[in-house]
């Protein structure tokens, strides 16, 4: 690249937020209403899934302690701060103590470095609605994840008993599995931004959010984050059919209520990251951000914008939880490992060669279309890409009707069985006959299988 052409890319560098005008006062300020701000979220949350579920069940669902029934959670809080504190024998008591508190407190800080909202007057001070960031902030969630793993395989060991430690070991193989197509997944749109701020990756959607180009890694990190809190259809670390309550099972009072609201705020991060990294964060949609020559595009409306794209994916939660069974523990690691990840990391090659088509390393010709300029080589990549997709899926179509018509074939039921053929009676399928019997005899051997003794025949 040319001197100029780098300092065209400089010039187009999208721009992190500027905290230059933020006191350390300012900055508990925000960190008390973003406490505040997930916590009214989570008591909303529980009674919005319990309606909306109970709508889906044809019941009520919680409809009397408040209007609507908005209440029942504060009262759900209150009744586990006053419960007996019920602890196992043989449990370490300080570990079984301090890992609900890993596990709720990583949650809060996950949320430190998303953007709320562009810069707005607080107090006097032009400030963004962010509380922190950094060059590598998305990062930040990623490892934070992997600290509150811990809390969860220490909660399981630290109980004494047999069912959390099984829960929680199938808890943090789950979490390390899909962190790792998760974190694949973000590589491509770092690759769009050319950062890995969430301030600059928002600041780089203002023309096209990236769930337009980075469609593959949407869908796969919509998947990941599913798995990785633990939720229906993937909330196996918690099967009560299997392990009984997973890695919480001896846990009661506040303690079980700290793993419950860590649950819920990491629902609220991993949608936050969903909406930061692919919705443009809290940008106005399109249409309603020409309104006013952007004028509902600025200050305090990012919020609204950027909780009502939050508050999409949590509908998105209650969805699933309402709709599908509860997988297979085995299925789900084989389609982490043997798909997911495998389709992550040739996605993030793809983008790689078409960042690189982007930047003019495959030539300078350009078409356009729909009104936008696309590099020659960008379009002859997508359609190889195409062309592939299209072929891995006909070739896995056909492997599957294939396979599915040799299982019909070896489950095919005769028309004839004989009841003894295997030595022990068989009764007969629906639409099946026995073989008759030969003529002077029957189908059963009757010959004893050795000569009685003389003690034997006068016993009779």
């Amino acid at each position: 690249m040319t001197g100029l052409t780098l300092l065209a890319a400089a010039a187009d560098k999208p721009v992190a937020a500027d905290f230059s005008d933020t006191p350390v006062w300012l900055s508990l300020v925000k960190a008390l209403f973003l406490f505040v701000y997930l916590l009214l979220s989570v008591l909303l949350v529980i009674w919005f899934e319990r309606r909306i579920i109970g709508r889906m069940q044809q019941r009520p669902g919680p409809n009397r302690n408040g209007p609507f029934g908005l209440l029942q959670t504060l009262a759900d809080g209150m009744k586990s701060m006053f419960k007996e504190d019920v602890r196992p024998k043989g449990a370490d008591a300080l570990i079984f103590t301090i890992a609900p508190v890993i596990f709720a407190s990583m949650a809060f800080v996950a949320f430190s470095i998303m953007p709320l909202g562009g810069m707005v007057w607080m107090f006097g001070h032009h400030t963004p609605l962010q509380l922190t960031d950094l060059p590598v902030a998305a990062l930040l969630v990623l490892a934070v994840a992997g600290v509150a793993a811990y809390g969860i395989v220490l909660g399981g060991w630290s109980a004494g008993s047999t069912y959390p430690l099984l829960g929680g070991l199938r808890a943090t193989a789950q979490l390390i599995s899909y962190e790792i197509a998760m974190g694949l997944a973000l590589v491509a749109v770092f690759m769009y931004a050319g950062s890995m701020s969430t301030s600059e990756i928002v600041a780089a959607q203002s023309d096209l959010w990236y769930i337009v180009p980075a469609c593959v890694s949407f869908v796969i990190y919509v998947i990941t984050m599913v798995g990785e809190t633990n939720r229906l259809p993937f909330d196996l670390a918690e099967g009560e059919g299997e392990i009984v309550g997973g890695y919480f099972t001896e846990y009661s009072g506040m303690r079980f209520a700290m793993f419950f609201l860590g649950e819920y705020i990491n629902m609220f991060t991993v949608s936050a990251l969903a909406t930061t990294l692919f919705l443009g964060g809290w940008q106005a949609p399109p249409g309603i951000a020409a309104i006013g020559d952007g004028m509902l595009n600025t200050g305090w409306w990012g919020l609204l914008w950027f909780s009502l794209k939050l508050w999409m994916f949590m509908f998105f939660f209650v969805w699933l939880r309402g709709t599908l069974p509860r997988t297979r523990y085995d299925q789900f690691m084989r389609f982490g490992w043997k798909f997911l990840i495998p389709v992550t990391v040739a996605w993030v090659i793809a983008v790689a060669f078409i960042r690189g088509a982007d930047a003019g390393f495959f030539g300078d010709g350009t078409v356009g279309l729909f009104g936008r300029e696309f590099p020659v080589s960008s379009l002859i990549i997508v359609g190889v890409l195409a062309v592939l997709v299209l072929g891995s899926t006909w070739i896995w179509e056909t492997k599957v009707e294939q396979r599915a018509k040799e299982a019909e074939a070896a489950a095919e039921v005769p028309d004839e069985i004989d009841p003894w053929a295997e030595g022990y009676p068989v009764p007969p399928l629906p639409g099946q006959r026995l073989v008759e019997a030969p003529r002077g005899g029957t189908a059963i051997d009757t010959k004893p299988a050795s000569t009685p003794t003389s003690e034997e025949e006068h016993r009779g």
